[in-house]
């Protein structure tokens, strides 16, 4: 039996005002717990909630970005449960009306393929606090900095079939709401969170099957491995005659498996109702078209420019422009070395793994735009070649300098005299008779491979330092002139 996955995402995203969706608190991360928390994120008796304006701003240029609808009248609920780290007893949220209605995103796959993806809507609320259960034996800590910090949830269809898909629509979300400036999407310090709805039916069937909810999951790699983990369960459940409860999960990374935390609660577990201290709120035309205009370049539109003004490919354009501060990056780079195709391959390869490896975005690159530029440059004007450029990125990359005080300090600059050139063919070729008569006597198609033998004498020679191209093509007019 043919399974299909079906998965609908529910993200939140701390959005970056400076004080709190209904108080004036500040919102600053890492600060000692319980010190940005005030008597309005408490509820404390006697206090109202004023709703931040900046939050609303925020929340209808994500709407416009998704070329979704937008709620000019929006109102606020309380959603009620019990959590220890939810001080009032509720959650001031949005059910009825939305501030951001049905929307989509194109999400870019691998093999140049894209798809659509609907947005449902995307509500505003404000976040809860935070447990903490480290270094507190058999005891929790209750840390209430973040309660009250304005999110915005954003709820699609269920339109994603895969677990690659789901990522890539919750990179697209992280790119668009960086390249706002709404959030820095930090998912390491929760500013972007994702819960992951995933059911299974039989392929060619269109009723849904019944859904769980990967809660609270943290980075892109787990949400790609707890969705097929869970999907995974889900089948195993259901070939060996067994039912699917509708429930909460969580992901342990660790193990790589989900387990239950609760029963799945519906609307009416909720007992939502309007939230009585908070006046709807009402959005005139002049308003929403106002922010439509202060609307950043964004992700697609930029990818398009870059592949019309720099004449990129479409994956190298997509790569470069998942970011903004890489997009930024490369423009910089660009600007200064000339070298479009050679700047996005070093971005996307090199710096990116380097990155990687220590675990830091682009602006903590230890590796300048100015730097790589002067890099790039060396490699245009055949100062250095590509295999030598790594070694100099890697030192550049160690503070040692930039590429120019690199190679002179090494000695890494690149042969291309062509007198020596010649030189080190001739050597090579002269202590090499027996190399030459059987290149003489080969097929016209083996000759090409059969080069590589003398290639190698000639940079080990030269310790690394001839130019590639000048001995391939001294070569192939030597040893031609011997046949």
């Amino acid at each position: 039996m043919e399974w299909e996955i079906v998965i609908g995402l529910e993200i939140h995203v701390q959005l970056s005002t400076q004080s709190k969706l209904f108080s004036g608190a500040s919102t600053r991360f890492g600060a000692e717990p319980n010190t940005q928390a005030c008597a309005v994120d408490l509820a404390m008796p006697g206090t109202l909630p004023v709703p931040n304006e900046e939050a609303f701003r925020y929340a209808v240029m994500f709407g416009l970005a998704m070329n979704a609808e937008i709620g000019k009248r929006s109102i606020f609920e309380r959603k009620n449960y019990f959590y220890p780290d939810l001080p009032k007893g509720y959650q001031t949220t949005q059910l009825e009306q939305p501030i951001v209605g049905p929307g989509e995103v194109e999400i870019h796959l691998e093999g140049g393929s894209h798809k659509k993806i609907r947005l449902h809507h995307a509500h505003l609320e404000e976040d809860a606090g935070k447990s903490l259960h480290e270094d507190f034996q058999s005891m929790s800590g209750i840390d209430l900095n973040r309660a009250g910090t304005p999110l915005i949830e954003i709820v699609s269809e269920p339109d994603m079939r895969s677990a690659v898909e789901a990522v890539a629509f919750l990179k697209k979300i992280h790119s668009i709401v960086t390249y706002l400036g709404i959030s820095d999407g930090d998912m390491s310090q929760g500013s972007l969170r994702c819960d992951a709805n995933v059911s299974v039916r039989v392929k060619g069937t269109d009723k849904l099957g019944t859904r769980t909810e990967l809660k609270n999951i943290n980075s892109f790699r787990f949400v790609e491995r707890a969705i097929k983990v869970e999907a995974e369960r889900q089948i195993d459940i259901l070939e060996n005659g067994g039912s699917i409860t509708q429930e909460t999960r969580l992901y342990d990374a660790d193990k790589n498996e989900t387990r239950s935390m609760r029963s799945k609660e519906v609307a009416n577990d909720y007992r939502y109702f309007p939230c009585p201290d908070l006046l709807p709120v009402s959005l005139t035309d002049d308003y929403i078209e106002q922010l439509r205009g202060t609307l950043p370049e964004l992700p697609d539109t930029k990818a398009l420019r870059f592949q019309s003004e720099y004449q990129l490919s479409v994956y190298d354009a997509d790569q470069v422009t998942q970011e903004r501060a890489s997009a930024d990056f490369f423009e910089a780079v660009c600007k200064s070395c000339g070298e479009p195709k050679l700047t996005a391959n070093w971005i996307n390869g090199e710096l990116a793994a380097l990155l990687n490896r220590q675990g830091i975005t682009i602006h903590q690159s230890p590796v300048s735009a100015e730097q790589l530029a002067g890099l790039i440059s060396r490699i245009k004007d055949n100062t250095i070649s590509s295999k030598t450029a790594k070694q100099v990125f890697e030192a550049i990359a160690d503070g040692a300098g930039n590429a120019d005080e690199v190679i002179e300090k090494r000695g890494l600059k690149q042969v291309s005299d062509t007198s020596a050139i010649e030189k080190m063919v001739d050597d090579v070729i002269a202590a090499s008779p027996t190399q030459v008569e059987n290149y003489r006597k080969a097929d016209e198609s083996k000759r090409p491979k059969m080069m590589g033998y003398f290639v190698g004498q000639i940079m080990k020679s030269s310790k690394g330092q001839a130019n590639p191209q000048m001995i391939n093509n001294m070569l192939r007019k030597k040893l031609g002139e011997l046949l």
